[in-house]
């Protein structure tokens, strides 16, 4: 008798459960917040058309969710559909006008759209907040974009106010370093250069923009040392013909001096 006590007791417990786990479930269908942050996850691991179900999903429960909008468009950034990224971060500045993230967001997509007057619109809303806590990326934005303005002093004064904000930014370090190049300050991109690498030692991009440096201000050994390691690690057809341009030059020098 025991026995069918203990199983009946068994039995009702685990139809609790069941049903309690069917609530939960149900109530996190309901749930924006909760199709948000699945739909993050799957956005962090580059599965595109599943985020972007999540974030419609939080957004036909609630369409004011703006941090959906948010993530929205950056799924469709990291698609490469900029028309429908702005109209996301659009609609999320719509509804918080002062979400400085979809400012940011935004003046990058217009960046890459060529309207680099509203761009550097929106980036200076971003550095007026001063509530705003990573400075490093609206001003390593604005410096971004006056370089392509090939307004390297301007540039300077803002990746500086990157770097300022966050001496760990890798991204400012080496935007610093392609900056000072083109201003003929070959020691001193090369020194910033080295920062990046030394931030992020793994980087091909970085460790061919220093050994180029060193190639331009006649330092053939560290160069030919530095595009000897990252050689086969160049997949960029465009930069490999450079490094074995580079190391065919430096074999040349070296052969002539021997």
């Amino acid at each position: 008798m025991k026995t069918k006590i203990v199983v009946i007791g068994l039995c009702l417990s685990l139809v609790t459960c069941a049903s309690s786990q069917k609530k939960l479930q149900m109530a996190k269908e309901k749930d924006p917040q909760y199709q948000y942050s699945m739909g993050a996850v799957y956005l962090n691991n580059n599965n595109l058309e599943e985020a972007i179900r999540l974030f419609n999903k939080a957004l036909s429960i609630d369409p004011r969710h703006y941090q959906s909008l948010n993530a929205l468009g950056l799924a469709y950034s990291m698609k490469g559909d900029l028309q429908e990224a702005e109209k996301s971060f659009r609609k999320c500045l719509e509804v918080s006008p002062n979400f400085m993230e979809a400012h940011n967001n935004l003046g990058m997509i217009y960046q890459e759209m060529g309207f680099l007057d509203k761009a550097e619109e929106e980036f200076k809303k971003v550095t007026a907040d001063p509530s705003y806590a990573s400075k490093e990326l609206p001003y390593y934005n604005l410096a971004r974009l006056y370089s392509m303005r090939q307004n390297w002093e301007t540039a300077l004064f803002f990746v500086d106010k990157a770097i300022q904000a966050n001496a760990r930014y890798h991204l400012g370090h080496g935007l610093r370093g392609y900056i000072l190049e083109n201003e003929d300050k070959i020691p001193e991109a090369i020194e910033s250069y080295k920062q990046a690498v030394k931030l992020l030692p793994g980087d091909v991009t970085y460790n061919f923009n220093l050994a180029a440096a060193y190639f331009k201000n006649g330092d053939f050994r560290q160069a030919g040392q530095i595009l000897d390691e990252i050689l086969p690690l160049i997949t960029n057809p465009e930069m490999k013909e450079k490094a074995d341009s580079y190391l065919k030059t430096i074999k040349e020098k070296e052969k002539g001096s021997a």
